[in-house]
């Protein structure tokens, strides 16, 4: 994969060096699944969206009827001045992407001036070549100054009359003095703009431990809180080093399945105290929730007994009403056509090996010809 500063590099895949005509090498790309429909030209949506720097898009007006594409460099409309980005989606689609994030079809919406020439991308080539030493400037600044804040990314603004800086901080930056001194040192306008530790993670992009890149970089854009509870109802362990992510937050992906989980454990009763049986306390010790099995354990026993919920309820039923039924056993399932006694075959074959009764004696094998010596041959008459 290229990216669009590169002039050298060879990409694997299309080859364009990040100046992919289809937008497949972005971040949070949206596939155009209503590309083939045929649409009358006067009756055709004439709003776009504009992919810019880390995948932030906005949606801008068509009002000249311009021949564009996706992946076009556009001209737009900003306050105070132009800006470039990327024709990121047009058509039906982007009326459907309006409508979700709530954004309303008005005179607010920005127009695009003109298709981007090469005199237009060479000023913006230039503005962006100062976004790293600005970047690293800012943050001596901040340490300077002694401000609580974590400084993200730095975006100049395509004519390079402006900049704006995304940093993340943990409550209210007082920021009005590091904004004279940074329009003093760069002579240019300055916006702050706080986002979150997720947005953060998001615009840094990386690999999750699942292998693959982050979901709040290719596709997640609507955050949502993650409880500590999404991962009790998925039995999972408690442990924040595996349930954090790359943010340092709860992980998004434990809200994927909570619905389903949740709505299974409808049908779970909640074990509280152990199960009494005439042959003792049964304590539950893991539940399988989609199959619907609780496994219980007596504690001189080493083995675990699946029980149906059913039964479950049922023994829970007899124990309030001051009754004990003979035993688990009565009432085991088997589970993928296994013994439940065979669960923990691999302990007991552990135990005989180091107990010396798995082992087998091995025969020496006798050599036939030991001990026995070559028989001298007689010497042969001429």
């Amino acid at each position: 994969m290229g990216c669009a500063s590169c002039g050298t590099g060879g990409s694997a895949g299309c080859k364009n060096n990040g100046h992919c005509s289809t937008g497949g090498c972005n971040k949070l790309n949206v596939f155009d699944w209503l590309s083939n429909m045929d649409v009358p030209a006067m009756h055709r949506f004439d709003v776009v969206e504009v992919r810019f720097k880390n995948g932030r898009k906005d949606f801008y007006r068509n009002a000249k009827k311009l021949d564009i594409v996706t992946g076009d460099p556009v001209v737009l409309d900003v306050p105070n001045g132009h800006h470039i980005g990327y024709v990121s989606l047009q058509g039906e689609l982007v009326r459907l992407q309006m409508s979700k994030k709530g954004i309303k079809d008005n005179d607010e919406v920005r127009e695009i001036y003109r298709k981007a020439t090469t005199r237009d991308m060479e000023r913006w080539e230039e503005a962006r070549n100062r976004e790293e030493s600005v970047m690293y400037r800012t943050k001596e600044i901040i340490q300077d100054t002694k401000l609580e804040m974590k400084l993200t990314d730095v975006e100049f603004q395509a004519d390079g009359t402006k900049a704006t800086f995304f940093y993340s901080a943990e409550g209210r930056v007082d920021f009005r003095e590091l904004i004279k001194i940074l329009a003093g040192e760069f002579k240019i306008r300055v916006e702050m703009r706080q986002i979150s530790v997720r947005q953060e993670a998001g615009r840094i992009g990386g690999i999750g431990v699942c292998g693959r890149e982050l979901c709040c970089s290719t596709w997640l854009t609507d955050f949502k809180n993650v409880s500590t509870s999404a991962a009790r109802y998925q039995n999972l362990s408690l442990n924040p080093s595996k349930l954090s992510g790359q943010c340092g937050r709860l992980k998004c992906c434990l809200n994927y399945e909570l619905d389903t989980y949740t709505e299974a454990l409808k049908d779970i009763p909640e074990v509280e105290e152990p199960l009494i049986t005439q042959r003792g306390k049964a304590k539950l010790q893991k539940t399988d929730i989609f199959r619907k099995i609780m496994w219980f354990g007596y504690d001189d026993d080493n083995n675990w007994h699946a029980v149906d919920v059913g039964r479950v309820k049922e023994i829970q039923t007899l124990n309030k009403k001051g009754e004990k039924p003979a035993s688990l056993q009565e009432d085991e399932i088997e589970v993928d056509n296994l013994e439940t006694g065979k669960i923990n075959s691999d302990l007991e074959a552990m135990d005989k090996k180091f107990s010396g009764k798995g082992k087998k004696k091995k025969k020496k094998k006798r050599n036939k010809f030991r001990g026995k010596k070559p028989k001298n041959k007689k010497p042969e008459q001429s």
